[in-house]
């Protein structure tokens, strides 16, 4: 486990172009925090502390400790505003979070033994990935780092769904409660394409002839 922390300041001077200030003349990235029975907050965090927090896959689903003007609370990111063409993070929004108050956050899922996977080993199978992430729910002392997916026993032409994923106690993945049809593929092993000539194909001198 990694303890991620920041520090923020409080942001007055608010609306497009004072943002616009804040990114280009002092290198700080707008930023809000809200939820937890509390008032929205503009803030501000140095741009180089986010971006090297946003380095670690962690960071994205991990409770934070956020220092906004040296009073300290917990969050967790919500939703980062990129750059259209340049590198560089817009805004960012953070949630308070409450103890004993479920959160809902998407998770990385870790691929494990692929390269030992039965369907690619037997049958020359080629693993396919549908989700990189998965939307989760539980009480922030819960919340997992990333969900291992354990593609060893899969073999070719099965597909590994939302059900399938062993979730840590205390964790559930909300969309498996709306029904059977939302229980969506994590991932697949399927036969490696292979390109074949058409039999029916006309060849190439055939062609030129017929252009003549």
């Amino acid at each position: 486990m990694v303890d991620f922390s920041l520090n923020a300041n409080t942001r007055d001077d608010l609306g497009k172009g004072a943002s616009r200030r804040l990114r280009r003349n002092d290198g700080l990235v707008p930023a809000i925090v809200y939820g937890g029975n509390k008032e929205p907050q503009s803030i501000s965090i140095a741009a180089r502390e986010l971006n090297k927090a946003l380095e670690n896959e962690a960071f994205y689903s991990h409770v934070i400790k956020l220092s906004v003007d040296g009073k300290k609370e917990d969050v967790l990111l919500k939703a980062l505003q990129r750059h259209p063409a340049k590198p560089r993070i817009m805004h960012a929004d953070f949630l308070r979070v409450v103890a004993g108050h479920e959160v809902t956050v998407h998770v990385p899922l870790h691929f494990i033994n692929e390269d030992t996977c039965v369907g690619v080993k037997k049958s020359g199978g080629v693993i396919s990935h549908t989700m990189t992430d998965v939307e989760v729910t539980c009480l922030p002392k819960d919340l997992p780092e990333f969900i291992e997916v354990d593609m060893a026993g899969v073999d070719l032409g099965d597909i590994v769904h939302l059900s399938n994923l062993k979730l840590p106690k205390g964790v559930t993945v909300p969309t498996l409660a709306q029904g059977a049809d939302h229980d969506l593929p994590v991932a697949n092993v399927h036969a490696a394409r292979v390109a074949v000539e058409s039999e029916d194909a006309p060849a190439a001198d055939e062609g030129e002839e017929s252009a003549e």
